[in-house]
């Protein structure tokens, strides 16, 4: 039965064993390398839910922060999502934009291929697109959508099953995979380029 929950800390009572017991929800940060000049990986355990909304949290107050230090309003991000059904990719995006500030119910793209969101946040408009390419059978269907113009400058892009596009979409500022971790996930995050490389240390 759980007593009492904290950001980081779970306090559960074992009414079988009459036992109190400390359950940490923490975030594992072991970076390869941080050099600006160098992608880095950020490896992170998410051993639930709660866990996935802080890290999203987190990395909304990056994405937040350059909105601030972005060169003439060019804060646009490409954030690519990769994992198997069931990973979690909705549920991080989801917390994502919660955190940016959306408060209506964030409907999956599997069907519509692309949700739109206009965020007013704390720094500023902020446009986003989440993209959803499980059902793609050819990523030459990519052409035909007429969604290239929507990875600009500009706009936020958070795209799941990328590799359905093949290399069409290009390189990501930043790449998130999922991968199950026995009870928990597992989450690395890959950064490309300099603007995915500017979300990383709040992470």
């Amino acid at each position: 039965m759980l007593l009492l929950r904290s950001q980081n800390l779970d306090l559960y009572f074992d009414s079988v064993d009459n036992q109190i017991s400390l359950h940490l929800t923490p975030r594992y940060v072991m970076p390869a390398h941080s050099t600006s000049d160098h992608p880095s990986l950020h490896h992170f355990l998410l051993p639930n839910e709660n866990a996935t909304k802080a890290f999203s949290a987190e990395l909304a107050k990056a994405i937040l922060r350059r909105m601030i230090t972005a060169i003439s309003q060019k804060h646009g991000l490409h954030i690519q999502l990769c994992g198997e059904l069931g990973s979690g990719k909705t549920t991080l995006v989801r917390a994502l934009l919660h955190s940016l500030g959306h408060t209506q119910h964030v409907k999956s793209p599997t069907y519509t291929l692309c949700e739109s969101y206009h965020l007013k946040t704390q720094n500023g408009p902020l446009s986003v697109c989440h993209f959803d390419f499980y059902r793609f059978m050819d990523p030459a269907e990519w052409h035909d959508t007429g969604f290239r113009e929507h990875f600009n400058d500009h706009v936020l892009c958070l795209v799941e099953w990328p590799e359905k596009v093949g290399g069409l979409l290009g390189i990501p500022d930043l790449k998130l995979t999922l991968e199950p971790n026995d009870d928990c996930r597992h989450l690395t995050v890959h950064a490309s380029t300099r603007a995915g490389l500017a979300c990383l240390p709040t992470c």
